[in-house]
């Protein structure tokens, strides 16, 4: 059986190998149900950012780590009533589908840290089964977001459907960057100082080659890394993170 050391060579170099000669692409290790341990020993093999799906499992393994420098990404589905958990916790949360929680998140980041960076999770299939704005109104609701306070607004976040071709995935993907090449046209005639929006939150272990030749420049590999995930006593939840 291969070590973690290896499969996390090996998912380094498959993102290499798909981004020759395009975006840097960076790697979002998914840890949702991983231990604290498991979180620090990819760490010391040099990985930096990781994602997770729960906000208290989350937070303790926060605590866990407060020690090392670890950047913290929510990739769940956030409910109200824990926005301010992810507020004071993390660097990113990809998975803003609201312009409640945007609001909620701008009021509750404190004072004393950087802008919260923020993705709009955009539902680019119109599935019933996903949230996420829908492609023809998250332009308004990145003009309204991108004047809040407390955030940075960084990019789009998306999950395509699931078990298609190719073919499909590759038109989601593309609909995604087109989508914020739309909304960087829009926030400049908003605002002509305003940063352009640099992040496509896409493609996990199955599809992030495809991901990354449409122009991802975030992938969340779970699995790929850490291997099988042990079964969770939770309830099912909408999956926002690596297959």
């Amino acid at each position: 059986m291969s070590t973690l050391s290896e499969r996390y060579q090996w998912v380094c170099e498959q993102i290499d190998v798909a981004s020759a000669n395009r975006q840097h692409v960076s790697l979002l290790a998914v840890s949702k149900t991983r231990s604290s341990d498991e979180v620090l020993d990819l760490h010391r093999l040099g990985q930096v950012a990781f994602g997770e799906n729960y906000i208290q499992e989350a937070v303790d393994k926060i605590n866990d780590l407060k020690e090392h420098n670890i950047e913290w990404h929510f990739i769940g589905p956030l409910q109200s009533n824990k926005s301010r958990l992810a507020a004071e916790n993390f660097a990113w949360v990809h998975t803003v589908d609201r312009l409640k929680i945007a609001k909620r998140l701008s009021d509750q980041r404190p004072a004393e840290q950087p802008p919260l960076n923020i993705c709009l999770q955009i539902n680019i299939d119109q599935e019933d089964s996903k949230s996420g704005f829908l492609a023809d109104e998250v332009v308004q609701v990145a003009v309204e977001v991108s004047r809040l306070p407390n955030l940075s607004l960084r990019g789009l976040m998306a999950i395509p459907k699931a078990d298609t071709t190719e073919a499909e995935q590759t038109r989601s993907f593309q609909k995604m960057a087109d989508l914020l090449q739309t909304i960087n046209q829009t926030l400049s005639q908003e605002n002509p100082d305003h940063r352009p929006l640099d992040t496509l939150s896409m493609g996990m272990s199955s599809d992030m080659a495809t991901a990354i030749h449409c122009g991802a420049t975030v992938v969340r590999i779970g699995t790929a890394i850490f291997g099988p995930r042990p079964v969770s006593p939770r309830p099912a939840e909408t999956k926002q993170d690596d297959h």
